[in-house]
Order: C-alpha cells, then sequence, then structure tokens
C-alpha cells in the first residue's frame, strides 16, 4: 500500500472470510465514508465484483422521501443548528412512553 488514498488505477486487496465477508481496506473504507452496519450495493459485471454504498432513505422501498417525511426533516435539522436538543429521556416522558 504506497499511498493512503484509493484511485480507480490502484489496486487494493481485501480477504473474504469463512461466512463470505469481505473486507474493505480502511483507506477505502474511510474514503467512502462508511460506516459499520451500512448498506453497499453488490454487483457482478463479466468476472468482476462492484461495491457500491447504498443510502438507504425510506422503508417504503423506493428511496425517497415523502414531501412529510422532506418537511420532518428539514425542521428537525434546523431545530438542531439551532441548539434546541431534548435528552431522550424527557422526549420519551413528554410522549408518555
Amino acid at each position: 500500500m504506497a499511498s493512503k488514498t484509493a484511485t480507480p488505477t490502484e489496486e487494493r486487496i481485501g480477504r473474504v472470510g469463512q461466512r463470505r465477508q469481505v473486507v474493505i481496506p480502511r483507506e477505502i473504507f474511510d474514503e467512502l465514508r462508511l460506516n459499520v452496519g451500512d448498506f453497499v450495493a453488490i454487483t457482478k459485471k463479466e468476472n468482476t465484483v462492484v461495491i457500491k454504498p447504498k443510502r438507504v432513505v425510506s422503508r417504503s422501498g423506493d428511496g425517497e422521501l415523502t414531501p412529510e417525511e422532506a418537511r420532518r426533516l428539514r425542521q428537525s435539522l434546523k431545530q438542531v443548528r439551532q441548539g434546541k436538543l431534548k435528552p431522550w429521556p424527557q422526549v420519551k416522558d413528554e410522549l408518555g412512553l
């Protein structure tokens, strides 16, 4: 591994484990901003396997936010930027959970 950044022409070596789990080299993992538990799309092209990060946004299966979900997300992000946060136990209390 000559450099810290992966380019399309540089080949990195991963490993397939006992349960068909593939180890992604750290440089590529970090460069793609992957986290443990993230989803990836896996496709076969001729004699090659392509692994791409897949961001799962909606449980409806279409991968897009509904207008209501988008509105709620924008509102939530605005509140976070303004520092309007509540601890989870307080939220549960207010919701009666």
